[in-house]
């Protein structure tokens, strides 16, 4: 049985009542079978799950989809409830934000200018702070995100080791479509010609992978992933196309990296990324 609860009274009174270890699981609702396999994955190594539902607008820019973001509590209960979900947290704005708009906010350095901070400046700003809100709320052991929003994982890890709060950060791969398409709340966006369109992005990644298993090195790798991307042809606009190592760290690059993705298919942004393993440098 998953109990939902909307106020930080009624979730403290319930937490409380959650012995042993607990995982978290932070969402915006709009469930789908990415969010469950982190549910699923939370539920494989917690006592009890604790998932949150909760559109952020901090971390929406003033052109962005705030108000347009699906809202279906009902359909993400029934998603909760079977994928093993012991509680549900979807708080109103009021209720996260009771005095407005935070005036202290955690600023993610650097890594949150880049990428998806260059693209969506302050967008980290707000997720990382309501990360720390939630994650002071909820009190987990362990807390599981997407590799899918990667620059959001590194960053989430990157601010409870230095801010030493005491919790796990857990990546759970990527869930995708039998097209490679990784699943996105947004791609409910999509037509039925752009959905086609974009699964080109993770074509151009696994091009850029398979290169880099031939031995193939970082330029190399990089220019396959760029020659795949274009190949998608009309309809999907660049955003950024990068490698880089695995804590997203400038400089040379051999051994573990990662391929990121960012475009626009029509009027929906979409990102992806994948693990590679390039040879070492001779």
């Amino acid at each position: 049985m998953t109990e939902l609860v909307h106020t930080r009274a009624a979730l403290a009174k319930v937490r409380d009542g959650l012995p042993g270890a607990v995982g978290v699981v932070m969402t915006m609702g709009a469930l789908h079978e990415g969010h469950e396999a982190l549910i699923r994955a939370a539920r494989e190594r917690a006592d009890h799950v604790l998932v949150t539902i909760f559109v952020n607008p901090l971390q929406f820019g003033p052109n962005e989809d705030f108000d347009r973001y699906p809202r279906t509590l009902d359909t993400d209960l029934e998603v909760c409830r079977r994928a093993g979900a012991d509680v549900v947290f979807a708080p109103s704005v009021g209720d996260m934000y009771p005095d407005g708009q935070p005036a202290v906010r955690v600023n993610p350095g650097q890594l949150g200018e880049d990428l998806e901070g260059l693209s969506r400046p302050g967008f980290f700003h707000g997720v990382l702070t309501v990360v720390l809100k939630l994650l002071q709320l909820t009190r987990p052991r362990l807390a599981f995100f997407g590799e899918k929003d990667y620059q959001q994982l590194t960053l989430v890890r990157r601010m409870v080791r230095d801010l030493d709060v005491p919790v796990e950060v857990v990546g759970v791969p990527t869930v995708r479509e039998p097209d490679g398409l990784a699943l996105s709340s947004r791609n409910r966006y999509l037509s039925p010609e752009q959905r086609r369109t974009a699964s080109g992005l993770s074509a151009a990644l696994r091009a850029g992978a398979t290169a880099a298993e031939e031995g193939a090195d970082a330029g190399e790798v990089l220019a396959v992933t760029h020659r795949a991307f274009a190949d998608v042809g009309v309809g999907a606009e660049l955003d950024y196309l990068v490698l880089t190592d695995p804590e997203l760290e400038p400089g040379p690059v051999s051994g573990p990296a990662r391929l990121l993705v960012a475009a626009w298919v029509g009027g929906t942004r979409l990102i992806d990324n994948m693990a590679i393993r390039l040879a070492p440098r001779s």
